[in-house]
This record gives C-alpha cells, sequence and structure tokens, in this order.
C-alpha cells in the first residue's frame, strides 16, 4: 500500500499488555496484525497493562479511559484474554462501538485454578461475549467451548494461526513492514526449507528433546519431568524454551523437581530466546514434547510441522487435530504412563522418529501461511464493517 493510498479498512486492537511477549497468543496477535497491515488494513494497537485475566481497578480505570476515547463505530479487535475479564466495560460501550472477540482459548480452562477462580472467570467471560457482534477462534475446538458459553455458532469464525514455512519472509522484511503499523520484530520465522536432523544411531549422541512452552501448570511440565525420570536408562536431553518469570513460583518448582530427581545436567532452562535462537533450537531438536493439559490451537506443534520436526503431544483441548498421525504420536493428557511409554518408544527407536520427521515436512507443506489466514480474518472483519 502506498502512502497516498487509502487503507482497505481499520480497527483498534486491544491488547493485554506486551504483545512482544513470546507466546502463542501474543504471537498470533502481531502476525496477524503484521499480515493485515501489508494488505492494507490500519491496524490501531491499544495496548492495557495489567494483571490479565485478574486486572486490578487501576488496570479496569486505564481500560476504561482508552477505550471511552475510541470514536463512535470504531470496529474494535479485542485480546480474548483482555476481552474476557472486561464484561462491565464492555456494557458501558456495547452499543457503540462494534466489538470482536478473539479468543485463544477461554479463560475457564486455564490449569490451577480453583473452583472459584473458574467460576468467577466463566461467569465474567459468558458476560463479556454478550457484546462481541463477532468472535473469532483459533480452531474448531475453540469454536465449541465457546458455543457451550452460550455465543451461537453463526457468531464464530475459525481462523486457525498461520506460519511462516511458505511464505519465506525474513527478519529484514518483517522489520520493514513492523515500522510502517508500529509492532515488533522478535517474531520465531521457521524458513520452508528447515528440516530437523534426525538422530539415526542413538549411540553417537543423547536424543535431544524440545519443550517450548512458558512454565505454568497449563504446560504440564511436571508430568513431564515425572516421565522422564524414569527413562534414565535412556541417552536424551530435554531443551525447556519459555519463560522462567511469568509463573515464578511455578519455574522454580520445575527447576527443583528436576534437580530432586537427578535430572541436572539432562534439562536445561533457555527462558525466553530471540526468534533466530528459537529457529537453531528447532533445528537442533530430534523431537518436540508438549505435555500440555489444555491448547486452544498449539502454535509450537504446527512451527515444529513447519522446522520437519517430529512430535509428542498431549490430546489436550486442540492439539489433536493440530497434529496429524503422519508426524507425531499423541497421548491422552494427564496420563503419565502413556507419556512415559511414548518417550520410550520415540527415544530408542530412530527409524520411527524418521519415519514421523517425513510425516511432519509433508504436513508442514500443507499449513496455511499467515497471509492467507490474514484475508480470512479480514473477510470477518469486512462482514462486520
Amino acid at each position: 500500500m502506498s502512502a497516498l493510498s487509502a487503507p482497505v479498512g481499520a480497527f483498534s486492537f486491544l491488547l493485554p499488555g506486551d504483545w512482544r511477549t513470546p507466546t502463542g497468543g501474543y504471537r498470533y496477535d502481531r502476525r496477524l496484525a503484521q499480515a493485515l497491515g501489508a494488505q492494507g488494513w490500519a491496524v490501531q494497537p491499544c495496548q492495557v497493562d495489567g494483571p490479565w485475566p485478574w486486572p486490578d481497578a487501576a488496570t479496569l480505570a486505564r481500560a476504561a479511559a482508552q477505550v471511552s476515547q475510541l470514536p463512535d463505530g470504531t470496529l474494535v479487535v479485542a485480546d480474548g484474554l483482555a476481552f474476557g475479564a472486561l464484561d462491565e466495560v464492555l456494557a458501558a460501550h456495547a452499543q457503540r462501538l462494534r466489538w470482536l472477540a478473539l479468543v485463544h482459548h477461554p479463560l475457564h480452562l486455564e490449569t490451577g485454578l480453583d473452583a472459584v477462580q473458574r467460576r468467577t472467570l466463566l461467569a465474567r467471560e459468558t458476560r463479556a461475549l454478550r457484546h462481541a457482534r463477532q468472535v473469532v477462534v483459533t480452531s474448531a475446538r475453540t469454536a465449541r467451548d465457546v458455543a457451550d458459553m452460550g455465543v451461537v455458532p453463526d457468531r464464530i469464525a475459525v481462523v486457525e494461526p498461520g506460519t511462516d514455512a511458505l511464505t519465506q519472509i525474513d527478519d529484514d522484511a518483517c522489520v520493514d513492514q513492523s515500522r510502517n503499523i508500529g509492532l515488533d520484530t522478535d517474531i520465531a520465522i521457521i524458513a520452508g526449507s528447515t528440516t530437523a536432523p534426525v538422530n539415526t544411531t542413538a549411540t553417537l549422541r543423547p536424543v535431544r528433546l524440545l519443550c517450548v512452552a512458558t512454565l505454568t501448570p497449563r504446560k504440564g511440565h511436571e508430568g513431564l519431568l515425572q516421565a522422564l525420570a524414569s527413562l534414565r536408562d535412556l541417552p536424551w536431553q530435554l531443551h525447556c524454551v519459555g519463560s522462567l518469570t511469568r509463573d515464578t513460583p511455578t519455574a522454580q518448582r520445575l527447576q527443583a523437581q528436576a534437580a530432586a530427581a537427578g535430572l541436572d545436567g539432562r534439562v536445561h532452562w533457555h527462558g525466553e530466546v530471540s526468534a533466530a535462537a528459537l529457529r537453531a533450537q528447532y533445528a537442533a531438536a530430534d523431537l518436540l514434547v508438549l505435555a500440555s493439559h489444555h491448547e486452544g490451537y498449539g502454535m509450537v506443534v504446527a512451527e515444529a510441522l513447519a522446522a520437519g520436526l517430529p512430535v509428542l503431544a498431549t490430546d489436550a483441548g486442540a492439539l489433536a487435530q493440530t497434529l496429524p498421525a503422519s508426524a507425531g504420536l499423541c497421548v491422552p493428557a494427564g496420563d503419565g504412563a502413556a507419556l512415559q511409554a511414548a518417550l520410550r518408544k520415540l527415544i530408542s527407536q530412530p527409524a520411527l522418529r524418521a519415519q514421523l520427521a517425513a510425516g511432519a515436512r509433508a504436513a508442514g507443506r500443507q499449513l496455511p501461511d499467515w497471509p492467507a489466514q490474514a484475508r480470512r480474518f479480514a473477510a470477518v472483519l469486512a462482514a462486520m464493517a
């Protein structure tokens, strides 16, 4: 789009904090906005910092003030982490603004909540969704979860995440594009030609396991460590990439668990890493492991497929639909024995990993790219206009 041409359309993007945060949900927001910006949409980020999804009074006041400044008729795309906690703010502006809720996964399905917290989040998000003219979700499974909360199916659209495997976007292109719409560029970009090396002889080196997930209860690191602790007779190393500070108590507990199990030197905690470092982790790994208790889609699984990396995941949430059987193994969420058995099988059978890696490469070539998914999202926006 030239500097003098009119935008295709415009919307305000209400964000729960800094979307440079390296999680799947924030990465979805950034890449979607970048792709829409490249297609001529004017995207106005509206960041509200705070302890989402449990905003305090100051956070709610800031959100209310920012929303009140939006002109009548503004199309507002709101990330679900904030949207589901802003039921009272939404009610005050439901008639004059056009709200689209972008739900990565319902808030009440987060792991580690007590019964009161779960009921509170369910009630808030259910009320909030009544004010959305349209809801976009990232998987068919999440669409069912949102429908169970009272949203009619006609108001729900599925726009799965894109991947960079087919677009061949490089870092410089992302920098140029991001400067046009004020976005950050630290995005994990997986080149389409990348394939994961296969460990064909287990005795040559340990099988390199990769887990890309913020250290929170929902990601299931505890069960993964328990399963691996019983497999110390096998040659493996686990590399965990994900924030150690978003949930510090959980991170400290997991590190203590690994140490108590005698896994020091075999489990490596990398924390948050740059896009280039993440690409290197995918390229060096033999197997992606994800023991989540729930996922609205599972972007790291798609990234692994794009990198030609076989996957071991649970069937939590949408993961069973995200991972093709030809590209990996899927075990029941929370089933430690099944996870342990699958790990043993995959660590000890390089031929199986090679077969699944070929399936991952084939599946990765079929994944939609971000421009295609942005066009799907744009069609929803256009219908609201």
